[in-house]
């Protein structure tokens, strides 16, 4: 394969926010200006690792169905479609599974993580999650796949994985996917607290700017947000003891598509009572069209599925052979 395929994706778990925006989807549509081939899909089957009300499940995979088309994802462009509306998502984990060794799923970090201390009644499914990840991965034969820190563990065992088989069954048949690099992504903190990532499973409210959220609230919750005393330095350097203050200089810059550095050359001395209005109006101008968007979206779902499931044909029609010759290759008779 010449040309670049890229796959990623999000959980549906509700109100994606401004650190899910400035870490991934600002990069994603980007990504369709470099022309390579990319899919992105709502990976809900991955949300089922923990329990899930269906009809919300339902509900939060069309919003992020609609934050990626109201961010600039073109479904014209990049196919988009809900994991599970291709079956050879959960039909190749199985496959894979039979062969990945449980001392590598036991030095998964991210399942010790999540599990905690409840390990032993923790589903199956949340163990295995990295063998879906890869699935997910392998069966487009993604070339690259833009991951973060906590997800570099999982790409790791999916390059494992396609190398087990292929050696196995003597075969080239899948491609060890590469972590696509974009520079460094904005690494988005909560407003209340600069010591943590911004996060959706915050009980505080204030802590996140929701991509739903309108003008008024955002403004609020920048106004609320927790600073210090000083005033902003000349260098990013003088942001290193000052968590919250680094954040809103962050978010300031990547709104801009600029660096801390360019920031503060301009805004250096300025005390938060000027500098928190200059990033209200900052966030509000960019946010406001995609929480339009999303808005006229959701107000009519019709649209949302129709783009899903023109996706999820596209992906079908790349999945398929994948299944086709994996279960050849195991020795299946293949009469369906």
């Amino acid at each position: 394969m010449s040309q670049k395929r890229i796959l990623s994706g999000m959980q549906p778990t509700n109100n994606l926010h401004l650190g899910n925006y400035l870490g991934a989807l600002k990069n994603w549509v980007d990504l369709q200006k470099e022309g390579a081939e990319c899919l992105f899909c709502v990976v809900d089957l991955h949300a089922i690792t923990v329990p899930q009300n269906p009809d919300d499940l339902r509900r939060s995979t069309r919003e992020v169905a609609a934050a990626y088309i109201a961010a600039g994802i073109d479904p014209t462009r990049s196919i988009i479609f809900p994991q599970s509306a291709v079956p050879g998502h959960s039909q190749l984990m199985w496959l894979l599974a039979t062969m990945t060794q449980m001392g590598k799923l036991n030095r998964m970090t991210q399942f010790k993580d999540k599990a905690g201390k409840n390990a032993e009644k923790a589903g199956l499914g949340l163990y295995a999650y990295p063998v879906l990840m890869a699935a997910d991965i392998l069966l487009y034969k993604a070339t690259h796949v833009p991951v973060g820190d906590d997800q570099k563990q999982h790409l790791e065992l999916a390059r494992e994985i396609a190398s087990t088989f292929n050696h196995r069954h003597k075969s080239e048949l899948f491609i060890q996917p590469e972590p696509y690099i974009m520079g460094e992504a904005a690494r988005v903190m909560s407003l209340q607290d600069g010591s943590k990532k911004m996060s959706k499973s915050d009980p505080s409210e204030k802590s996140r700017i929701s991509l739903i959220d309108n003008a008024d609230t955002i403004a609020k919750k920048i106004r609320k947000a927790r600073t210090d005393t000083e005033a902003l330095p000349d260098t990013v350097e003088g942001l290193e003891s000052r968590p919250e203050a680094k954040n809103l200089v962050s978010i300031y810059a990547a709104l801009q598509g600029k660096t801390s550095s360019e920031v503060l050359s301009d805004i250096a001395g300025k005390q938060f009572s000027e500098f928190k209005p200059m990033l209200v109006d900052v966030a509000v101008d960019h946010l406001s069209p995609i929480t339009t968007r999303m808005n006229e979206l959701l107000s009519d779902t019709s649209e949302i599925d129709r783009i899903l499931k023109a996706g999820a044909d596209k992906a079908n029609e790349i999945a398929t052979p994948t299944i086709n010759e994996t279960m050849e290759m195991m020795g299946f008779l293949g009469l369906s």
